[in-house]
């Protein structure tokens, strides 16, 4: 198992970060693809047209998002800590996510990168 800890810094203010990675309309918006979400504990989501699902463990509003995600036939949870800090006008985005299986760890990390938060920014920033 690999992990991952990254920051990125987005122009734009927390609250708007915090829904472009929470409402599904603003998720298929960035990701060019089906996004089923809901900001509440306890709920499935599923991102890239079912390529990412997972369990939505812990929303802070505009602070916080803790999820895990499935890879079949891992016993070991995978979590997604995303952590919103407001810095002036724009957001500074911790990312951590643990338990990434070996083969998974190489796409996982381009993902977070080039197909997760550079679109994202993308969108917000303009």
């Amino acid at each position: 198992m690999k992990n991952i800890k990254k920051h990125y810094r987005i122009k734009a203010l927390p609250e708007h970060v915090y829904k472009a990675l929470t409402n599904p309309i603003s998720i298929e918006m960035w990701s060019g693809s089906e996004a089923v979400m809901e900001t509440k504990a306890g709920t499935e989501f599923s991102l890239w047209d079912g390529d990412i699902t997972g369990m939505n463990l812990e929303f802070v509003e505009n602070q916080k998002i803790v999820q895990q995600w499935y890879f079949e036939g891992q016993e070991e949870q995978s979590l997604v800590t995303i952590t919103l800090t407001p810095e002036g006008k724009d957001t500074r985005v911790e990312l951590l996510h643990i338990n990434i299986p070996e083969e998974a760890f190489e796409n996982i990390l381009d993902g977070w990168d080039n197909y997760y938060f550079k679109p994202l920014k993308q969108l917000v920033e303009e």
